[in-house]
């Protein structure tokens, strides 16, 4: 990189430090400082969203999609939107009625404290996880690009999205991520275009080998991007994301009303459409520029091209958008973790004690320590052969499955709190088995039955953990009743005699 390219940077962190310290000095409790007082406006909420859910996965993995393959990989934001107004209109009335500090509470309201706390256990180990996975994602780029150590490269990005996050919550949190979103569209946009101008004939090349084709038609078990299997993970996948996971629940939470919320969260839908063809399009653009470039990783496709083929200053631009998209994922997930740890956690252990600027100070603590925890997580991270986007989609799935089974069993199902729980812990349980039934065969001598739930398609393990789960729930509650019943007629029996 040259000093133009370090300059551009240096001048985007002074920028979001500088506003992040501004909106950190109007903070006064914990209200403000994880939902913004409930005052954020639904447009920067639903840019919000869309950064939170996509970050440096989308600017890294997706070109790589792209140029390994075609974009078939847009069904499943078809899938998204389906997901999204299945969620706005069956999950989100419930959040809106009183006050609600985390997704969770809604699981209190209706079972009781265990519920609310193993479900929330639940998204704190899931998150910290797919978030190390993020952090090093956006670390990829950084090394190639700069020379810096992966080390180095996770603790600028750990140290950077942190000193915003603590100053400023999420008000500074979901600013800061309108104008990392906006950075990072329009370097993307640039790459395309001087992708395409270095493409002989444009893209029609592209067109020719079929890595312009969208829809793959029929449904299958094993194939991912296969138009049902993409369309019904999809929407399984946004309705768990969008409607249990507190990372996206509390932006919607600090909206001004249920219908903005709702606004916020079907146009994330579009958005997100958009936003994943733009970089699918950048990788495919980058196959016909470049017909003989054999990448070492998909990841590194795009980190490459910028390196390699991009002018001084834009290459600078395009740095900036992807450390901009790395350090919006890791500050979202900071805020909400905190938020879940001090609300959940914290605050029912003392009592109800701790005022609302008692539990702000509390929150910041628990941002830095959960920031210590996701570098050091990232930092142990071990490359695969998988696009890092699905290792994060497969981690988050291990349990989104369990977590939207678990919120369909308190709307819709009348059963008992510990059934709930039973529930939400086994069929987390089953999926770990199904999310890692490939390296549990190699290890195991290659059963026939975890060979065959090697191959399913990650797509279907949100859907397969929501049945698992909300068939447990179902069955444990009826074997309940029926021991219930049993135990009312023998007592009956015995009484009459």
């Amino acid at each position: 990189m040259l000093t133009v390219d370090w300059l551009v940077a240096a001048a985007y962190l002074s920028a979001v430090v500088g506003l992040g310290l501004w909106l950190g000095g109007r903070q006064s409790g914990a209200s403000d400082y994880f939902l913004g007082r409930h005052q954020l406006p639904w447009w920067a909420v639903l840019v919000s969203v869309v950064a939170t859910e996509t970050s440096a996965l989308t600017v890294i993995s997706i070109p790589g999609i792209g140029f390994s393959g075609n974009l078939t990989f847009l069904q499943l934001p078809i899938g998204y939107f389906l997901g999204r107004l299945a969620v706005a209109w069956l999950l989100l009335p419930g959040y809106f009625r009183g006050e609600i500090a985390t997704a969770y509470e809604v699981l209190g309201q209706r079972w009781g404290e265990g519920a609310r706390r193993s479900a929330s256990g639940v998204f704190l180990a899931t998150r910290a996880m797919a978030t190390a996975v993020r952090l090093f994602a956006g670390a990829i780029p950084l090394a190639v690009i700069t020379g810096w150590s992966y080390p180095t490269a996770i603790l600028a990005v750990g140290l950077a999205s942190v000193v915003y996050t603590y100053i400023g919550g999420l008000r500074a949190v979901v600013w800061v991520d309108v104008l990392q979103w906006s950075l990072y569209m329009l370097a993307g946009a640039a790459a395309l275009l001087v992708a395409v101008r270095m493409a002989p004939g444009g893209l029609g090349s592209a067109l020719a080998a079929g890595k312009l084709r969208i829809i793959d038609p029929g449904i299958s078990l094993t194939s991912p991007y296969a138009f049902g299997t993409a369309v019904l993970g999809g929407a399984f996948l946004s309705a768990a994301s969008h409607g249990t996971d507190h990372l996206i629940v509390q932006r919607l939470l600090a909206t001004r009303s249920l219908g903005a919320a709702r606004a916020a969260l079907v146009g994330s839908g579009l958005v997100v459409f958009a936003e994943f063809a733009l970089f699918l399009l950048v990788g495919v653009a980058i196959w016909a520029a470049l017909p003989g470039f054999r990448p070492a990783s998909g990841d590194e496709v795009f980190p490459t091209f910028i390196a390699t083929r991009l002018p001084a200053g834009l290459r600078g631009l395009m740095v900036t958008g992807i450390l901009a998209a790395a350090m919006g994922s890791t500050a979202a997930a900071l805020n909400s973790l905190a938020s879940s740890t001090t609300h959940d956690y914290y605050s029912r252990l003392a009592g109800g004690k701790a005022d609302d600027a008692g539990l702000l100070r509390v929150g910041r603590l628990f941002t830095l320590l959960w920031a210590v925890a996701l570098v050091g997580g990232a930092l142990l991270f071990r490359r695969r052969e998988a696009p890092v986007v699905v290792v994060a989609l497969s981690i988050a799935s291990l349990t989104y499955g369990a977590l939207l089974g678990t919120f369909v069993l308190a709307r819709f199902a009348r059963v008992r709190q510990g059934d709930a729980v039973l529930a939400l812990l086994l069929g987390a349980t089953l999926m770990a088995v199904l999310v890692f039934a490939a390296p549990l065969a190699r290890e195991l001598g290659d059963p026939p039955i975890l060979r065959a739930l090697g191959r399913v398609a990650w797509p279907w393990y949100v859907p397969v953990g929501t049945a698992l789960t909300v068939g447990i729930g179902l069955a444990a509650s009826t074997v309940r009743g029926h021991r219930g019943a049993e135990a009312q007629g023998q007592g009956a029996a015995e009484a009459s005699r």
